[in-house]
C-alpha cells in the first residue's frame, strides 16, 4: 500500500529530515570527562556507556558493559595497599605509649594523608566502575578527598623537613620549646588549609560542564592545576633549600667534633648521619615521584593521550607506598613496637628516651 505523499516523513519516524538532536547536558560519567586519573573514556574512542536508543526499537536503551580501565585497576591496588601499610603505621603510633613525641607526631600526619590517599584512589574506582550513576556530587567528593589527601601528604614532608632543619639549626633549645600541643596545633591548621582546597571542585571549581578548560588532571581545571603544580614546585625549592642547610649544619657540627676530639658526642654524630642520610633517600624519592607529574601538568592539556597521565600519576602514588618504609619502619621503635605486635609476647608499653628528629 503507497503511503501519501504529502505526509511528512519525520511524521513517520524515519527520521531522515530531523534535525539532530542537543546533545545531553554533562551530568553523569558516561557524558563528562572522567575523574583523575581519566578512565577508559578518555583513553579509548566513544563512551563506556552507550545510552543511545538501538535502531529499530523506539523506547528502549541498550547500554554496554563498562569496560575496566588496567591502569584504573593498578591504581586501586596501589591504594589498597597504600591503605593497609599507613595504617599498620597508625595503629602503632597509636598503641604505644612511647612514641608521643612531637616528631612522631609529624609521622602519623603523614601516615594518615597516605592513608586517605589509598583510600581516595579506592573510592574513585568505586564510583566510576561500581555505582550504575554517581551523581555529580559523589563524582566531585571523589576528586576532592584525592586533592586534600595528596596535598596533605606533601605538606607533612615539608613540616618534617622544617622540623628537622631546626632541630639541626637550634640544637640546645628546640626540643624544650617544642611542644606536643604546638605541632598539633599546626598541623591542625595545614589540614585545614588541605582540607579548603580539596573542596574547590564541590565548590564549582571543575570542569564537568566545560571539558575544554580540563586539564589533565581531571576534573581539575587547566587554570587549577597550574595553581596547585606552581605551589607543588615551591614547596619543593623551600625543601631542596633547607636540606641543604640541613647538609651544611651537620658536616660543620661533625668537623667541631673531629677537631675538639668530642667522643663523648660520637653517638649523637651517628645519630645525625643517620638523619641526613635518611632525608637524602626521601628526598630524591620525593623528586623522582612528583615533579615530573608536576611538570607535566603545566605543559599538558586535556588533549593528550590519557596514557601519559596515567604514567606519571603511578609513581606519585607509589610515593604514599614508600613513605612508611622510609619513615617509620626504619626507626628502630617502631621496628620493636611491630616485631613485639607480630611475636604477642608484650602486651604492655615500652620504655622509652627522649626522642629526636635524627632517631626518625
Amino acid at each position: 500500500m503507497a503511503l501519501p505523499s504529502s505526509l511528512p516523513r519525520a511524521d513517520l519516524g524515519v527520521g531522515r529530515d530531523r534535525p539532530p538532536p542537543a546533545p545531553a547536558p554533562c551530568l553523569l560519567p558516561y557524558n563528562c570527562l572522567p575523574l583523575w586519573p581519566p578512565s577508559v573514556a578518555s583513553a579509548t574512542a566513544g563512551s563506556p556507556l552507550d545510552l543511545s536508543p538501538a535502531s529499530g526499537d523506539s523506547g528502549n536503551v541498550a547500554a554496554a558493559a563498562v569496560a575496566v580501565n588496567p591502569w584504573d585497576i593498578v591504581l586501586c591496588a596501589t591504594g589498597t595497599a597504600m591503605a593497609c601499610e599507613n595504617a599498620l603505621v597508625l595503629a602503632v603510633l597509636f598503641y604505644t605509649p612511647g612514641l608521643r613525641a612531637p616528631t612522631f607526631l609529624l609521622i602519623g600526619s603523614l601516615a594518615l594523608a597516605d592513608l586517605l590517599a589509598g583510600l581516595g584512589l579506592i573510592v574513585n574506582f568505586s564510583v566510576q566502575y561500581l555505582l550504575s550513576s554517581p551523581s555529580e556530587t559523589a563524582l566531585l567528593s571523589a576528586a576532592g578527598l584525592l586533592i586534600t589527601a595528596f596535598s596533605a601528604s606533601v605538606c607533612s614532608l615539608l613540616a618534617i623537613t622544617v622540623d628537622r632543619y631546626l632541630s639541626l639549626y637550634n640544637a640546645l633549645t628546640y626540643h624544650s620549646e617544642r611542644t606536643l600541643t604546638f605541632t598539633a596545633a599546626m598541623l591542625l591548621l595545614v589540614w585545614l588549609f588541605c582540607l579548603g582546597v580539596g573542596l574547590l571542585p564541590l565548590l564549582g571549581w571543575n570542569c564537568l560542564r566545560e571539558r575544554s578548560t580540563c586539564s589533565v588532571l581531571r576534573p581539575v581545571t587547566k587554570n587549577n592545576a597550574t595553581v596547585l603544580a606552581v605551589a607543588f614546585l615551591l614547596i619543593f625549592a623551600l625543601m631542596v633549600h633547607l636540606y641543604l642547610q640541613i647538609c651544611k649544619i651537620a658536616f660543620r657540627h661533625a668537623q667541631q667534633i673531629a677537631i675538639q676530639h668530642q667522643f663523648i658526642a660520637t653517638s649523637q654524630a651517628t645519630s645525625t648521619r643517620k638523619g641526613i642520610a635518611t632525608l637524602s633517600v626521601i628526598f630524591g624519592t620525593f623528586a623522582l615521584c612528583w615533579i615530573p607529574l608536576a611538570i607535566y601538568s603545566l605543559v599538558a592539556d586535556s588533549s593528550y593521550p590519557a596514557v601519559y597521565t596515567y604514567s606519571l600519576a603511578l609513581p606519585a602514588a607509589f610515593n604514599s607506598l614508600i613513605n612508611p618504609i622510609i619513615y617509620a619502619f626504619r626507626n628502630p621503635d617502631i621496628q620493636k613496637s611491630l616485631w613485639v605486635a607480630c611475636c604477642g609476647c608484650i602486651t604492655s608499653g615500652f620504655s622509652s628516651r627522649p626522642r629526636t628528629s635524627s632517631d626518625v
